[in-house]
């Protein structure tokens, strides 16, 4: 397995040409709180959709 040096700035190449909601769902899909509170509701919702609560929660709300 490559090892990754978060100091070099090759490490990051690939994140030069990434929107910035790319890197925003990189950082929320990490979150162990957002996937813990993720799963729950889909366990618990009958049609498997998202709340419009949790998506102001975590900030998954787009402006047309």
């Amino acid at each position: 397995m490559p090892e990754f040096d978060w100091r070099s700035p090759d490490s990051y190449k690939s994140l030069q040409d990434a929107e910035i909601t790319d890197i925003a769902w990189e950082c929320l899909r990490r979150n162990a709180d957002y996937r813990r509170e993720y799963e729950v509701m889909i366990a618990n919702s009958q049609n498997g959709e998202v709340t419009e609560e949790f998506r102001r929660k975590w900030g998954i709300c787009f402006r047309p």
